[in-house]
């Protein structure tokens, strides 16, 4: 028996199969899970090529969190695949190359910083209230962050998205616990995948790891993280929400 048996969840934001969110499919669909995966626009065919590698081929429906039309209709076009949803992975994350590095961060424009915010940060609510009416009595979102408690080499504006959606998933959270939705965040240390590749001088930050990570840290093993996310999914943290569980190998914890 698997952790996910019968659950239907949908998995955002698979790109490559050296993603975290596919290794979260994956995974699911070997607890047992139905998993609909989404995309859109030109990253749309290659998401539906990766979906052919899972265990079992999933589907992919169109999804733009920054498209009303898309959110709008999300519900009614995820009926054509499953009769409801038990969990949402939200694997979404976008800011323009110059609103990162490690100079000129105020003079960043606001047209810019904006689409940081909205694609990073407000999909986590937009995804959620979109999917709200296929939850039953139980429902379980999970987001995948990367630590905002301090500012990183390089960052920028992600930084603060990834502080905003932190501060997004506890006011869902408050808003959602009552019709029983858990929103909780896996905070992964860097990895390898195609977000953080798009950082020019990444490695400064992956050298944090490599020196302090009692644990160790494996930059091309997504593995943990979407354990993490498989765990948070099932009905194994039943009283768990607002919570953001770091698979960063215990950096979080160590001092300077």
């Amino acid at each position: 028996m698997g952790l996910l048996d019968g659950k239907r969840i949908l998995v955002t934001g698979v790109l490559t199969d050296a993603s975290i969110a596919f290794a979260a499919a994956r995974l699911a669909q070997e607890e047992g899970a139905r998993v609909v995966l989404s995309s859109f626009g030109r990253a749309y065919s290659i998401t539906q090529r990766i979906a052919t590698r899972l265990p079992e081929k999933a589907p992919v429906v169109e999804l733009d969190v920054t498209d009303a039309a898309h959110l709008d209709s999300l519900a009614d076009r995820l009926r054509e695949h499953v009769d409801g949803l038990d969990g949402v992975v939200h694997a979404i994350a976008f800011a323009p190359q110059n609103t990162m590095g490690d100079h000129g961060f105020s003079e960043v424009r606001w047209d810019d910083a904006s689409v940081a915010l909205r694609v990073s940060a407000w999909s986590l609510a937009g995804l959620t209230r979109a999917c709200l009416p296929l939850f039953g009595e139980r429902a379980s979102v999970v987001g995948l962050d990367f630590d905002a408690t301090v500012a990183w080499p390089l960052y920028g504006w992600m930084g603060v998205a990834k502080a905003a959606l932190e501060s997004c998933a506890r006011y869902v959270a408050r808003d959602l616990g009552p019709q029983g939705v858990r929103v909780n965040l896996v905070a992964a240390g860097p990895l390898r995948t195609m977000a953080m590749k798009s950082i020019p001088g990444s490695e400064r930050i992956e050298s944090v790891w490599a020196e302090r990570a009692p644990l160790g840290w494996n930059v091309t093993d997504t593995e943990p993280a979407g354990r993490a996310c498989v765990a948070l999914l099932s009905d194994w943290f039943p009283a768990t929400t607002g919570e953001i569980v770091h698979v960063d190998g215990g950096v979080h914890a160590m001092g300077g």
